[in-house]
């Protein structure tokens, strides 16, 4: 078939009220995807964005729940799934993560779990209620447009972010489901992802060390939020491509260690 698609189908984006999140909302609605955008505490920036999205010809709404609570998160989709213009889900974008710094020194208990909690249990947990959509799950064994999900990872898994411990092995967890659930879930639904690379800044950081950086990628400059947005929705049109992984960080990925 090619390139499949978007028009008319219904994308979950998690994290989307801002960043990346709503730079990839933005994206499917230019594709015609209706947008169900998830949020937890950014409820001014969804509100704003479901307008323009409806603005932009397609139908959306938003639905709070924190991730690192698995009753909301069921509850969320449920609403979501209720209110989805044809009683379905077809893409699945799990783009929310948190960020904390921690060291081997410093990782505990408590922030590997809510890490992994969040940045990989919760869209396990999705992808899970994503699949089990009853009324489409025989359909999607044949379908000509079977479900899509994309994962958002982060380039820096070759590498050892020393002050990130804790979301980084999360992250890794979430590649390796990612590759896992892409055979299990076939052929009825293609698992990918897309890691981001130096695309948004760290709030507090400064322009000489942002330089430095930079100037360290093989392509030497930042990246744009639309570029993650280009490859979620290559994969998401992409229907012979499953299991992979697309570095979308200006070549970063090849040079372990490039943030510390």
């Amino acid at each position: 078939m090619g390139l499949i698609d978007l028009a008319g189908q219904t994308a979950l984006i998690t994290g989307a009220a801002k960043r990346i999140g709503r730079c990839i909302a933005l994206a499917l609605a230019d594709q015609g995807a209706d947008v169900i955008v998830h949020y937890n505490t950014s409820g001014d920036e969804a509100a704003a964005l479901v307008s323009e999205l409806k603005e932009r010809g397609v139908d959306s709404n938003s639905f709070q729940a924190s991730l690192d609570d698995e009753t909301q998160v069921t509850r969320m989709w449920r609403k979501a799934t209720a209110w989805a213009p044809r009683g379905r889900i077809s893409l699945l974008v799990n783009n929310a993560s948190i960020f904390p710094s921690d060291t081997w020194e410093t990782l505990s208990d408590r922030s590997l779990q809510q890490n992994v909690r969040v940045n990989a249990l919760a869209p396990l947990q999705l992808i899970r209620m994503f699949a089990e959509q009853r009324e489409y799950k025989r359909e999607w064994r044949g379908a000509k447009q079977p479900g899509c999900v994309v994962n958002l990872l982060d380039s820096r898994l070759g590498g050892y972010m020393r002050k990130h411990v804790s979301y980084a092995l999360s992250k890794r967890a979430l590649f390796s489901l990612t590759r896992m659930l892409a055979l299990e879930l076939a052929p009825g639904i293609r698992v990918n992802a897309v890691a981001p690379g130096m695309v948004l800044a760290p709030e507090g950081a400064e322009g000489q060390e942002l330089e430095r950086l930079a100037a360290r990628a093989p392509l030497a400059r930042w990246g744009r939020p639309e570029d993650v947005a280009n490859a979620v929705v290559f994969l998401l049109r992409s229907d012979y491509i499953t299991g992979q992984v697309i570095y979308a960080d200006g070549g970063a990925f090849i040079k372990e260690d490039l943030y510390g």
